[in-house]
C-alpha cells in the first residue's frame, strides 16, 4: 500500500513579514558581489576535495543505472572449451563405448577428447516490469544524487561566504582594538602627567595600564582567530595555507538589500534537498512495484548454439558437428515465500519513510525561509540602533577626555566610557556579521544558486 505526501504549502509566507514575490531563479553570483569572494568560491567549486568525492559518488550511481539496464536485456556470450575423458569400463558411458567399438576403433582416439565452440544466450522476460521498474528506480536515485551534488555545492558556497565575512569582521574588530589601544595609551600618558602634578593617584595609573594590557592581549587572540579562519577558507579552496586577499574596509558597506523570496511553491523547484527527497520518494514507489512482482511467475529463456566434436577438423562437417538447444522456464514461488514477503514489506516501509522524509524536508524549507526573513528584518533594525549607540559613545569619549583634563570628570568615568565604546563597536561588528550570515542563510533557504 502506497502513501502520498499530505503537506500543502500556503500561497504566501507569513503576512507579518515583508517579502517580494518576484521570481527566485538565480545563480550564486547574484548574491555575492565581492570580487575576492567570487574568486574564492570559483576556486572552491573546482578544487574542494569533498565536492570532488561527491562527484565520484554520482558517477558510481550512474554506473548502477547501466547495470540495471543490462538486467532486462538479453545476455549473449561466446565461449570455447576442450577436455578429455576416459570412462571406466563398468560404467554407463564405458558400456556404450564398448558396444559401439569406440575404444578399439582407429577412427576414435582413446581416451576421447572433446572440443566445443559456441554462443549462449539467456533472457528473463520482464512480464511484470520488475526489471524495468528497478532500472527506473536506479535512474531516479542517480538523479537524486545529482541533486545531492547541487545541495553540496550550495552548502560549499555558503560556507565559503560565511567564513569570508567572518574574516572581514575579525579584521575590523582587530582594527578597533588597535585604535582603542592608541586612545588608551594617550590617556595613560595624560594620567601619568597628572600623577606627577598630584592631581590623581597611582591607582588611576594602574587602572589605565591594566586596560591597555587587556586590549593588547585581545589583539593576539583576534590575530589567532584570523589565521584559523584564513586556513579554514584555504582548506575549502583546496590549497595550502596562504594569506586570503580581501578588502576589510568594505565590511560595513556590504549590501544586504531586500531579497526576493518568491512564492513558497517555488521552493519545490529551487530547493535541491526537496527535489532530492522527491526523487527518492518516486524511487521507493518503484521499489515496491518491483518487490511485488517477485510474487508472480518468472519466465526465463535459455539457448545455445555451436560446434562440438572430438577433433576440431570436424567442425567443418555440419550438420553432424552442430549442436543447439532452446528452453523456457516458467517458475513461480509457491511455498516458503517469507523472504519475498519480507522484501515487499520492507519496500513498503521504506516508501512510507520516504513520504515522511519528503514532508519533513518541505516543512524545514518553509520554516527556514520564514525564520531568515524575520531575522534579517530584526537585525536591520538592531544594526541601525547600534550605529546610533556607537556614534553617541564616540562623542562621549571626546567629552570625557576633555572633562578629565579640566578635572571635571574622574578617571573611572573616562575608563568606563572607553570600555563602553569598545564593547558597542564590537557589538556593531557582530551585528553586521549576523546580518551577513543571515543573508547567506537566506541564499541557502531559497535553494542556493548552484547553477
Amino acid at each position: 500500500m502506497q502513501q502520498n505526501p499530505s503537506v500543502v504549502l500556503p500561497d504566501n509566507y507569513n503576512d507579518s513579514i515583508s517579502n517580494s514575490n518576484a521570481a527566485t531563479t538565480f545563480i550564486w553570483k547574484d548574491f555575492f558581489k565581492d570580487p575576492h569572494l567570487v574568486q574564492l568560491i570559483d576556486s572552491a567549486l573546482q578544487n574542494n576535495r569533498e565536492l570532488n568525492m561527491i562527484l565520484q559518488e554520482v558517477a558510481i550511481l550512474k554506473n548502477d543505472v547501466r547495470e540495471k539496464k543490462g538486467e532486462y536485456l538479453p545476455s549473449i556470450g561466446l565461449g570455447a572449451g576442450s577436455g578429455i575423458e576416459k570412462s571406466a569400463r563398468y560404467t554407463r558411458n564405458g558400456v556404450v563405448e564398448t558396444n559401439h567399438d569406440i575404444a578399439t576403433s582407429k577412427e576414435f582416439p582413446d581416451p576421447l577428447p572433446d572440443f566445443l565452440i559456441g554462443t549462449t544466450a539467456s533472457w528473463e522476460v520482464d512480464i511484470w516490469k520488475k526489471l524495468r521498474n528497478s532500472k527506473k528506480a536506479a535512474m531516479l536515485r542517480y538523479l537524486s544524487s545529482v541533486e545531492g551534488r547541487k545541495f553540496m555545492t550550495t552548502n560549499l558556497v555558503a560556507e565559503v561566504a560565511t567564513s569570508y565575512y567572518e574574516l572581514l569582521a575579525l579584521d575590523n574588530q582587530l582594527e578597533i582594538v588597535l585604535q582603542n589601544i592608541e586612545i588608551q595609551n594617550k590617556a595613560l600618558r595624560i594620567v601619568k602627567l597628572q600623577k606627577q602634578s598630584a592631581k590623581v593617584s597611582e591607582l588611576a595609573v594602574k587602572r589605565f595600564e591594566a586596560e591597555v594590557l587587556k586590549n593588547k592581549s585581545a589583539r593576539f587572540y583576534l590575530q589567532q582567530r584570523i589565521v584559523e579562519t584564513e586556513n579554514k577558507i584555504n582548506l575549502m579552496v583546496g590549497r595550502l595555507p596562504k594569506a586570503i586577499p580581501r578588502n576589510s574596509e568594505s565590511f560595513n558597506a556590504v549590501s544586504t538589500s531586500p531579497i526576493s523570496t518568491g512564492l513558497p511553491s517555488e521552493l519545490l523547484a529551487n530547493r535541491t534537498d526537496v527535489k532530492q527527497a522527491e526523487l527518492m520518494l518516486e524511487a521507493s514507489k518503484l521499489d515496491v512495484k518491483a518487490a511485488k512482482a517477485n510474487f508472480y511467475p518468472k519466465l526465463e529463456i535459455n539457448a545455445n548454439i555451436g560446434l562440438q566434436a572430438f577433433d576440431p577438423s570436424y567442425f567443418l562437417k555440419t550438420p553432424e558437428s552442430l549442436l543447439y538447444n532452446i528452453a523456457g522456464d516458467l517458475m513461480a514461488p509457491l511455498v516458503n515465500r517469507n523472504a519475498i514477503k519480507a522484501t515487499y514489506l520492507s519496500s513498503n516501509n521504506k516508501q512510507i519513510q520516504a513520504v515522511y522524509n519528503y514532508e519533513q524536508t518541505i516543512l524545514n524549507a518553509y520554516v527556514e525561509v520564514v525564520n531568515q526573513l524575520s531575522k534579517i528584518e530584526n537585525l536591520n533594525k538592531s544594526f541601525d540602533l547600534k550605529s546610533q549607540q556607537v556614534d553617541a559613545l564616540n562623542k562621549s569619549i571626546t567629552i570625557s577626555a576633555s572633562l578629565f583634563q579640566s578635572a571635571r570628570a574622574n578617571y573611572m568615568e573616562v575608563l568606563l566610557t572607553q570600555r563602553d565604546a569598545l564593547e558597542a563597536k564590537m557589538e556593531l561588528i557582530e551585528t553586521k556579521s549576523d546580518q551577513l550570515n543571515a543573508f547567506v542563510q537566506m541564499y541557502k533557504a531559497l535553494g542556493g544558486g548552484w547553477r
